[in-house]
């Protein structure tokens, strides 16, 4: 007996989400059937994979050194499948694109439009999550593209990033407490900006840029999103600073003002990136430029 590549993705799911029922879940399957897949391989290895632990399990030393290999031996295969899928130049299956959330609900507005008239065959399975996450989806597998807006860190799978437009930062404060612009960003008191909480590149762009010298981890106010900054920043608690691509979207409110920076100002840039050995980066480089040319689209209508 083999152990087969729906049975490495049965064990690969259960380490990760560490219980039967959400392992079933992510893999469309019955509990039963799961843990009937799981239960062969370990015949087969001659050893448990996994300590059950009550409703929990963990993967045993061997267990965790299988599905360490199981990863690469899938990884492989999908890249198998996406070359043979690819020689017609496009997926069959839909394109699993992640953002990060400090772009998502910014540019999706903007850049589906244009993909879908672009490509009306082409179908996309869209996703938002923080940059370590996508990165990891990217280097295990579970996503073509990715959206980010800091370089991948060295160690990492390769990869190929496309750079797509710089996106400045602006200062959001409430109307009673708007400083005459441009404002010098060393002039912001440190303990009055707001950001989100740790793990967003936006909050470690943000602390950088105001050189807010305290433990970050140690403020009392640490938001999951730029909308619920905002609403403190119009009720007067707080200023922050917002991603130009932001602005649009988030400083509707009459309570809000915005304010530019002075030079040299601080911002972003925005990268789309995908695995050097996928066989459609030529597809992914054509997505990367319809995202630049509808941005840029967008600052001529808003100009």
């Amino acid at each position: 007996m083999t152990i087969t590549l729906k049975q490495m993705r049965y064990a690969v799911a259960l380490a990760e989400t560490g219980h039967f029922g959400r392992a079933a879940e992510r893999c469309r399957v019955t509990q039963p059937a799961l843990s009937q897949q799981i239960q062969l391989i370990e015949e087969i290895c001659g050893a448990p994979l996994f300590d059950r632990l009550g409703k929990a399990v963990r993967p045993t030393p061997f267990g965790g050194e299988l599905v360490e290999r199981a990863r690469k031996v899938l990884e492989s295969a999908d890249d198998l499948m996406a070359f043979a899928q690819g020689h017609a130049g496009q997926p069959s299956a839909p394109i699993r694109f992640g953002l990060i959330p400090t772009v998502a609900p910014y540019l999706l507005p903007d850049i589906f439009p244009a993909l879908q008239t672009q490509f009306p065959s082409l179908a996309f399975r869209v996703s938002e999550s923080r940059t370590e996450t996508l990165l990891k989806g990217l280097a295990e597998g579970d996503l073509d593209l990715a959206l980010i807006a800091t370089d991948p860190p060295p160690g990492g799978p390769r990869l190929t990033v496309s750079r797509l437009f710089p996106d400045s930062f602006v200062l959001a404060t409430s109307r009673v407490e708007a400083p005459e612009e441009p404002v010098q960003l060393a002039s912001l008191p440190a303990e009055r900006i707001l950001l989100l909480d740790e793990g967003h590149c936006f909050r470690d762009q943000a602390i950088a840029a105001c050189s807010i010298a305290a433990d970050p981890s140690a403020r009392a106010f640490a938001a999951t999103s730029l909308s619920t900054i905002v609403e403190f920043v119009a009720n007067g608690q707080g200023i922050t600073l917002l991603p130009e691509i932001a602005v649009r979207k988030e400083a509707t409110d009459p309570r809000i003002v915005i304010r530019s920076l002075a030079a040299p100002g601080a911002g972003r840039d925005l990268s789309l990136v995908w695995r050097e050995t996928t066989p459609f980066a030529a597809l992914f480089e054509e997505i990367a430029e319809i995202i630049r040319q509808s941005h840029a689209d967008r600052a001529i209508l808003a100009a």
